[in-house]
């Protein structure tokens, strides 16, 4: 056993996760999981976050993250100064071009 303040961000995270999937929700919420963790532990949450789907849990993510979030959503809605600029399916959403110049930090010819 060991005490939660000993825990990291990463394994906080999973155990709020875990703690929120025992109570069997129909929906969870959940406001930028990955804030402030190492790349292989929000790789790790985003793995949870999509499994969620597979045991009937809808899932509301608020993620600046968009890369990730739009890999792992059905739908996405892109928020500029709380004005809903675009929303659809993820997929078209993570092949616009706006969407990938402005929010996935790549440019034109990469």
């Amino acid at each position: 056993m060991q005490v939660v303040g000993t825990l990291s961000g990463g394994e906080r995270q999973m155990l709020a996760v875990g703690r929120a999937l025992m109570a069997k929700p129909k929906l969870l919420m959940l406001d930028e999981p990955s804030l402030g963790l190492a790349p292989l532990i929000t790789k790790e949450i985003f793995h949870i976050i999509s499994g969620m789907r597979d045991i009937g849990v809808s899932t509301l993510l608020i993620e600046q993250n968009a890369r990730a979030a739009l890999h792992v959503a059905d739908t996405g809605y892109v928020l500029e100064t709380g004005e809903l600029v675009l929303d659809g399916k993820a997929s078209d959403l993570a092949s616009n071009p706006l969407v990938i110049e402005s929010y996935l930090g790549l440019t034109k010819g990469h």
